[in-house]
């Protein structure tokens, strides 16, 4: 009597681990080092090494050295009939997730770098100015410039302001800055840091009661402050409020994911926004002409991808469809 477990059991083993899975799911169509794998994953090089260890011993991936790395592929043609059916099940299950979702833009820029320098891009004239212009002026400095698109007679609003850096960057280029934050300490920040101008008005409020008299303002601006909001609707609604007719707001915040450790460490209310949810909240507090473009991710750092979303409010307040009709 054959009493060794069925390999089936094997392969549930290797895969009951959802980092090993989120692995699996880039190495099934790609071929990528340890290093590469970190970066996309965001994971210390001993934790992928040891899942990768796993998923070797188990046949699940196979390794091949080139030069001082080691490329690390997927065997799917090899594995066994029970665990490629396996495999399309998990696939099916762990591909939409949040986590599974941010590993596939870190991919795709992880992918795009490896193709920059297979090109050499660093040694064309090209790539000697950039390196050049990052060591004179720094990586962000056309960032800052573009600041000057702004209209120099509009007033804008910098709410949920934090300790200023966004007013900053505005003061310059505008007439007037109205800095809000329900915080006392990042106000006093913000008041530091913001010394220098005469044109910012810092003041202190909720999102949900705005301190600004209606249609002041021409542009509102709400960085990475709409996660901590227990109603966002209302928040956009006073928003809209305070801007005038056909003014703009201007969302950058995190898209969907799933580090739950950030709602005890942070205070955040919500793990991102989709493209839906962030439409839906635009459209209820009366914006049109809405666009919401997902930010290139940065490899260099270890939080969750963003995106921008804008929309106009709208010049004529919206009919409602379930209009009363009284009867006499």
């Amino acid at each position: 009597m054959d009493s060794r477990a069925p390999a089936i059991l094997d392969h549930l083993i290797a895969l009951s681990d959802a980092t090993r899975s989120r692995i699996l799911l880039l190495l099934d169509r790609h071929q990528l080092t340890v290093s590469e794998l970190c970066t996309i994953m965001q994971l210390p090089q001993s934790t992928a090494s040891r899942h990768l260890k796993a998923l070797v011993d188990s046949g699940w991936i196979a390794a091949r050295a080139e030069g001082t790395s080691h490329i690390y592929t997927m065997t799917r043609d090899d594995l066994d009939p029970g665990a490629r059916r396996l495999w399309l099940l998990v696939r099916e299950q762990v591909g939409p997730t949040a986590a599974a979702a941010q590993d596939q833009r870190r991919l795709q820029m992880a992918l795009a770098e490896r193709r920059t320098k297979s090109q050499e891009f660093f040694s064309s004239s090209a790539g000697q100015w950039d390196r050049l212009r990052d060591e004179l002026f720094g990586d962000r400095v056309h960032l800052a410039a573009l600041a000057a698109l702004a209209d120099g007679d509009s007033v804008t609003g910098d709410l949920g302001c934090g300790t200023g850096q966004v007013s900053a960057a505005l003061a310059p280029f505008v007439a007037r800055v109205i800095a809000v934050d329900a915080s006392a300490a990042m106000l006093q920040a913000a008041k530091r840091r913001l010394s220098g101008f005469d044109n910012v008005d810092l003041r202190r409020g909720e999102l949900e009661a705005l301190p600004i008299d209606d249609a002041t303002l021409d542009v509102a601006t709400l960085m990475l402050v709409l996660h901590h909001v227990p109603e966002p609707e209302k928040a956009l609604a006073d928003v809209a409020r305070v801007l005038k007719p056909g003014g703009r707001a201007i969302i950058g915040d995190m898209l969907p994911h799933d580090r739950e450790s950030y709602r005890q460490q942070m205070g955040h209310v919500w793990l991102g926004f989709s493209d839906e949810h962030v439409r839906r909240l635009l459209t209820e507090a009366g914006f049109g002409r809405i666009r919401i473009v997902a930010l290139p991710p940065d490899t260099r750092v270890k939080g969750p991808a963003l995106f921008v979303a804008t929309g106009e409010k709208e010049m004529q307040p919206r009919k409602h469809e379930n209009t009363k009709i009284h009867f006499s």
